[in-house]
């Protein structure tokens, strides 16, 4: 898998997050591994690059995360929203959701969690502890140690979606879900080749 993907200039992986997409947060620790569908999830920082992320007290990622001190982002395909949304609905304490949910991993290279396949995007990520935050308000620092992107769907700083299926997804509440629309061809010109000054 990894000769299928592109590395992504570290500088620039907000834009893999910053449009809001859902993610699996995939974890491990000591032979135990899982897997949980989060969308609060986003961009923090730039140099070096961080994000955020809630992660409920009581959940098994939790439990991984404080033990590891590291998790992944992987940004689902709308072609495994189901998947997705299985991974979501059961708990990891129930045994490994990978192969019910239908998921299949390959290997980070900065961490010990695992990557998902069929995803447009990967951050690998190490938390920095903030017990305050992650206590009080569940919240999660960590800085990205890589990140990775299918060039088919994400390249020279762009997301190019080539067809439905392989776009991202957003999720509201209540079993709703939205897909990524199309970019706003206008303003993308504008921003490229902006108009000279008098």
């Amino acid at each position: 898998m990894r000769e299928k993907i592109q590395s992504v200039d570290l500088a620039k992986c907000y834009l893999l997050l910053n449009h809001g997409p859902v993610t699996l947060v995939t974890t491990a620790f000591r032979g135990r591994r899982n897997v949980m569908a989060a969308s609060w999830v986003m961009p923090l920082d730039f140099d070096p690059p961080k994000v955020a992320a809630v992660i409920s007290g009581d959940s098994y990622t939790r439990e991984l995360i404080e033990a590891s001190g590291e998790f992944a982002l992987n940004v689902p395909f709308r072609r495994i929203a189901d998947k997705v949304f299985a991974a979501g609905n059961a708990s990891g304490r129930d045994g490994d959701k990978f192969v019910p949910a239908g998921l299949t991993t390959f290997p980070a290279e900065r961490i010990g969690a695992p990557l998902v396949y069929d995803c447009a995007a990967w951050l690998e990520c190490k938390v920095i502890p903030e017990a305050h935050n992650q206590q009080r308000y569940d919240l999660f620092i960590a800085e990205v140690a890589a990140a990775w992107a299918d060039p088919a769907v994400f390249s020279q700083g762009r997301w190019h979606f080539p067809d439905g299926a392989r776009r991202t997804f957003h999720y509201q509440a209540g079993g709703v879900f939205f897909q990524t629309g199309r970019m706003l061809e206008p303003f993308h010109r504008a921003h490229m080749n902006p108009p000279e000054k008098d």
